[in-house]
């Protein structure tokens, strides 16, 4: 097997450009609207299982950069997807990026709470009074919290991403967010998932954003 030569500049669009080959093979063909997504996640994860388990609510992708573009703001359960986002589009249209773990607050009431500090992150997110896309891609628990206080009335985010990674209620977590009326969603069914995965969803819709901003400023 001989070494492709392939300039750097070019390797991620060859990558894009062996998934896509590959996807036709296999006879598949992606929707337009969540295209960009699944074949970001399969770029990263070399998992073509992505291109069957993502699950996306009707007009998801579109509402999420439409929130994106009037600053909404992501919450992630990890401090891996947290540095995995790219922040610079986000802070362009007024957003950020947050993670509760490791705050000692967040700490203290798990602790008092005999919960995980997952859970209590989640409902540390509540207290933000803006709008905010959910990327959950460890902790079960964080996304069972957050449906929970979706369901209770007390957030209505503008996307969540499920996709934790694992075995104990990894699965139901995920599918009791699919159960959801009025809040849009990317799920990963199954197992599979990661917070490599979580953020590249949302670089992958922050990219598009960043395309449309390029062209309004030509």
């Amino acid at each position: 097997m001989e070494i492709e030569i392939v300039r750097p500049e070019e390797i991620e669009k060859r990558s894009f450009a062996i998934i896509s080959e590959e996807l036709k093979v296999q006879g598949m063909t992606l929707p337009e609207d969540q295209e960009a997504v699944t074949k970001r996640c399969i770029h990263t994860s070399a998992d073509f299982d992505y291109a069957r388990n993502l699950t996306f609510s009707e007009g998801a992708v579109e509402k999420a950069k439409e929130a994106i573009r009037h600053g909404a703001s992501i919450v992630t359960d990890t401090q891996m997807a947290r540095s995995g986002i790219n922040k610079k589009v986000l802070e362009h249209y007024g957003g950020q990026v947050y993670c509760f773990m490791s705050d000692t607050d967040v700490a203290e009431a798990a602790k008092r709470a005999g919960t995980t500090r997952a859970v209590a992150s989640m409902e540390k997110a509540c207290a933000l009074e803006e709008d905010l896309i959910f990327a959950i891609g460890n902790a079960p628990t964080a996304l069972i919290r957050l449906y929970e206080l979706i369901r209770e009335g007390r957030i209505a985010p503008k996307l969540v991403i499920g996709a934790p990674v694992g075995f104990v209620n990894v699965v139901q977590s995920k599918e009791q967010i699919l159960t959801l009326k009025d809040t849009p969603y990317i799920v990963a069914r199954g197992r599979k998932g990661g917070s490599n995965i979580a953020a590249c969803i949302c670089n992958a819709l922050l990219y598009q954003c960043k395309n449309t901003w390029r062209n309004e400023n030509k």
